[in-house]
């Protein structure tokens, strides 16, 4: 769907904004006194830009076009005092895209969707500082060639995104019901992600759970914290962790998010390995599984993934140190 503005002047969208971590708002409408009583697919027809009436329905097969907050179908009739919502998976980006050749790992794919393995020290999509070289530029590299059943090309569209230097498992769709609908399996928790982590220190437990309201630090904008229980601050996340190794000082611990806020693992896991004997200049993170049901054709699906050089050479080294230590 086009993110570009609605022309019309009678109904303008209200500033967008992130109501998830994984939906954005890209148009919101406020139905005015004395609007005529239109199916919702043809009223957003008339007022998005660059638009079909077809995605617009596709988005609402998806639970993605809200209205007064609450999802409705493509034959909804709006009405006065409504408040329309379309939400997609990607925050609204004008930005040109050009297709890189690039070597992917990629472990799955089919016609609706692919499972690329990302590599540590790639930014998934272009952005301020970033805008050659990603995976995104890759994909539409890749691409190229393909085209969806109406004839048009194929487009990588995220539904969810890992950090430049996590590694790991991340899955892209190829047309907007595939992204629409398994946007809203990651917004509702519907699936499985597990990420495994080296970290500083030693657990007493072998398992647990960390809960703690996540938000960026009043301080420094630019870093992410945990805020005390009960704090208004911050948003509402869950971690359940368990250990994988023990080495001592370090541990190697399994993380499955129950949320999904920004750096959440980062921060709730506190400090993460860096700049390890030079073998790994990043945190020690990887997003080792993804389990979710196929947007398409509702089969589960899972994917596991090996640790990367850097990470596995680090752990190795950390194996060979806690042996020494123990001797």
């Amino acid at each position: 769907m086009s993110i570009q503005e609605p022309t019309t002047n009678d109904q303008q969208p209200i500033s967008s904004q992130q109501p998830t971590d994984e939906l954005y708002e890209h148009y919101r409408f406020e139905v005015t006194a004395g609007t005529e009583m239109l199916r919702i697919d043809k009223y957003l027809f008339n007022l998005i830009a660059n638009t079909s009436r077809n995605k617009v329905q596709q988005a609402a097969k998806a639970d993605c076009i809200l209205v007064n907050g609450k999802p409705v179908r493509q034959n909804y009739k709006v009405r006065p005092g409504d408040t329309i919502s379309v939400l997609m998976p990607n925050p609204p980006n004008d930005t040109e895209i050009l297709p890189e050749h690039i070597p992917l790992n990629i472990v799955y794919e089919d016609k609706d969707l692919l499972i690329v393995n990302k590599e540590p020290g790639m930014v998934v999509h272009p952005a301020y500082g970033n805008y050659t070289g990603t995976l995104v530029n890759a994909l539409y590299d890749y691409f190229q060639g393909q085209t969806l059943e109406d004839g048009s090309p194929v487009k990588p569209l995220l539904v969810h995104r890992i950090d430049k230097n996590t590694s790991g498992l991340l899955v892209v769709t190829k047309n907007e019901l595939a992204q629409m609908r398994l946007a809203k399996t990651f917004f509702d928790h519907n699936l499985e992600r597990k990420y495994w982590a080296l970290v500083w220190g030693s657990f007493d437990e072998d398992a647990g759970t960390i809960v703690g309201n996540v938000g960026r630090n009043p301080k420094d904008r630019m870093v992410m914290t945990v805020f005390p229980e009960g704090s208004d601050q911050g948003k509402h996340a869950v971690t359940h962790w368990r250990v994988v190794e023990r080495f001592g000082y370090v541990t190697l611990v399994e993380c499955q998010l129950e949320t999904g806020r920004t750096h959440q693992i980062r921060v709730h896991m506190q400090q993460f390995i860096r700049n390890c004997f030079a073998l790994m200049p990043r945190q020690a993170l990887h997003a080792k599984s993804l389990g979710f049901k196929h947007p398409i054709t509702g089969k589960e699906i899972l994917f596991e993934s090996e640790l990367p050089e850097d990470f596995a050479a680090v752990v190795e080294k950390w194996r060979g140190y806690s042996k020494n230590e123990t001797l």
